[in-house]
C-alpha cells in the first residue's frame, strides 16, 4: 500500500521530484529520463512508471529556463527511447506469446490483455499510435502486437509515428504552457485530469469486454 501511495505521490507531484533529480544529477537527467521512458514502453511489467506526466513536467521545467537542459536534445533522446522501448516490447511479445497473461498474475493481469485485444479489434493497426497516449495500453499494446505477430515493417512504421507524436506533443506542451501562472498553480490537478481522461478508453474496453462475455453466456 505504501508503494502505491509513493507512486501516486511521485506522479501527481512529479514536477517537484523531477526538479530534485535535475538538481542532484544535472546532465545525467537526460540518461535517467531516457531509462524511464524506455522502461515504461519497453517492459510490459512496468505500466506504473510515469509517462505523460513525466514529459509535461520535463518540458515545463526546461521552459522555465533554470535547468540547464536542452529541450531539443531531450526530445530526440526520448523519441529514441520510446521507439526502441516499443520495439523491445514487441519482440518480447513475439517470443513469449499470450501464455504470460494469467488470472492469478498481479502484474500481467488478464484484463489488460482483454482490454488491448478489444482496442486492437476496434482500431486495428492505428491502435499502435493511439495506444501511445493511453496509460497501461501504452505498455501492453506493443507486447500484444508481438503476440499477434503483426507484420514487423507495418508495426515499426506505426511505432515510429506514434513515438514521435507522443513525445513531441506532451514534451512541448509542457515547454510552452508550463510556465504560465495557471499551469504552475494547478499542475497537480492538470496531471490528474490527464490521467483520468487518458485512462477512460481502457476502462471502456474492460467493461465492454466483460459485458460481451456475459451476453454470450446468457445466449
Amino acid at each position: 500500500m505504501e508503494i502505491i501511495k509513493s507512486i501516486i505521490d511521485f506522479i501527481l507531484h512529479i514536477d517537484v521530484h523531477l526538479s530534485e533529480i535535475i538538481r542532484d544529477y544535472h546532465t545525467w537527467t537526460y540518461f535517467i529520463l531516457f531509462l524511464i521512458v524506455f522502461a515504461e514502453t519497453g517492459f510490459v511489467v512496468t505500466p506504473f512508471l510515469p509517462g505523460d506526466s513525466l514529459l509535461i513536467a520535463a518540458g515545463a521545467l526546461i521552459g522555465a529556463g533554470d535547468t540547464g537542459l536542452n529541450i531539443y536534445l531531450l526530445a530526440i533522446l526520448l523519441i529514441i527511447a520510446a521507439i526502441t522501448g516499443n520495439t523491445v516490447n514487441y519482440e518480447i511479445g513475439r517470443s513469449l506469446g499470450a501464455k504470460v497473461f494469467k488470472p492469478e498474475n498481479k502484474i500481467l493481469k488478464l484484463e489488460y490483455y482483454a482490454q488491448t485485444k478489444v482496442f486492437f479489434e476496434k482500431h486495428g493497426a492505428k491502435a499502435i499510435i493511439l495506444g501511445r497516449f493511453l496509460p497501461i495500453l501504452r505498455t501492453v499494446v506493443p507486447f500484444v502486437a508481438g503476440i499477434g505477430k503483426l507484420n514487423r515493417i507495418r508495426y515499426n512504421t506505426y511505432n515510429i509515428i506514434g513515438g514521435v507524436l507522443w513525445i513531441c506533443i506532451f514534451l512541448f506542451a509542457g515547454y510552452f504552457l508550463g510556465n504560465t501562472p495557471f499551469f504552475k498553480k494547478n499542475f497537480s490537478l492538470i496531471i490528474l485530469a490527464i490521467l483520468i481522461i487518458t485512462a477512460l478508453p481502457a476502462f471502456y474496453a474492460l467493461i465492454h469486454n466483460k459485458l460481451t462475455k456475459r451476453l454470450k453466456k446468457v445466449d
